[in-house]
């Protein structure tokens, strides 16, 4: 930094001021300077920066999602990482599949590389063992399931409603006898959704069949064969409801290799790539993965600039998006 300045021509402070883009510097200053750290190829020492300053912060974030691989959590990181590169703020991210115990050596390796905040999508069934990173200054912001024994800033989906959006869907198209392929019941959302399920038929008066309901499943193979077993059922259902995307992909190769993709309806919640593109297109209740992250990380971001009103809770709508399969008649 002393090269930096003397090759610019200014003082010490006005080369801190300008790399850590603080006010109180000229545009012309700020070229000069700009210009020195591109001819010396001068690299800024974050580490060592944020153990001089005197707020502490180390310009990272960390963010702890189910599964980067899958499209939703993706999606949330990419959403976040949008509002942070704007900030000049690196984003740290790790997969939990699901894991408590991973998800507190996540929260524990990002901790000791000092992140000023995290965003976690979470597994544990008790985040008490947050309240120390709390009290050392870590902002905490959960995104698509709420904690446990610990109050913070929330963002989640309207898991509930959009289930019974999707059921509302089939039995305006007449279907009576629909199915149930659903996640892991330890998951809130999964939970949620499968709530939504039951609220829904109860409310038109029909009775939940345990035949139709197939719960904790993971990932698209135990999702074809559990729709292939529902699919010999006599009588069959006529409708699915698939309430996860890998578990909406893995119903819709069932059918299709029985033959059934065009007799027997679906819809899935969240949707997935490609989904418009199959025959018939995928109807599905799409959440906002994108508005969830954004959400997630103004809402972390507001508190590292020193918000301290009540906790917040967002919940991101669902909408429907009709392509066919969800609109097969019984």
């Amino acid at each position: 930094m002393r090269e930096v300045a003397a090759l610019a021509g200014v003082s010490l402070k006005t080369v801190s001021r300008v790399i850590n883009a603080e006010p109180g510097v000229s545009a012309e200053l700020a070229t000069r300077v700009s210009a020195a750290i591109e001819r010396l190829d001068y690299r800024h020492n974050l580490q060592a920066s944020s153990l001089r300053r005197v707020d502490g912060k180390s310009a990272t974030i960390g963010v702890i999602l189910e599964d980067i691989a899958n499209p939703f959590s993706s999606t949330l990181h990419r959403a976040i990482e949008n509002v942070a590169v704007k900030r000049g703020v690196l984003v740290l991210a790790g997969s939990l599949e699901e894991d408590a115990a991973r998800e507190r050596e996540l929260v524990s390796a990002f901790a000791s590389r000092r992140v000023d905040g995290l965003v976690i999508m979470p597994a544990s069934h008790d985040h008490s063992y947050l309240l120390n990173e709390r009290k050392a200054g870590t902002a905490l912001v959960f995104v698509d399931r709420p904690p446990s024994f610990l109050d913070a800033d929330t963002v989640l989906t309207d898991n509930l409603g959009g289930a019974r959006r999707g059921i509302q869907h089939l039995l305006a198209h007449g279907h009576r006898r629909i199915a149930y392929v659903g996640d892991l019941q330890s998951i809130v959302t999964a939970a949620l959704r499968y709530q939504g399920y039951r609220e829904e038929l109860d409310a038109h008066h029909l009775p939940l069949d345990p035949d139709l309901v197939r719960l904790d499943l993971r990932g698209t193979e135990p999702a074809e064969a559990e729709t292939t077993k529902l699919l010999a059922l006599r009588p069959a259902p006529t409708a699915i409801f698939a309430a996860q995307n890998l578990l909406t992909i893995g119903v819709f190769r069932a059918l299709r290799r029985l033959g059934l993709h065009h007799k027997v309806a679906l819809v899935g919640f969240d949707d997935f790539l490609l989904a418009d593109l199959l025959d018939p297109g995928i109807t599905v209740i799409a959440q906002d993965p994108a508005a969830m992250g954004t959400a997630a990380a103004e809402l972390l971001f507001s508190r590292l600039d020193g918000d301290r009103s009540p906790t917040v809770h967002r919940i991101i709508p669902t909408r429907l998006i009709a392509r066919g399969s969800g609109e097969i008649g019984p």
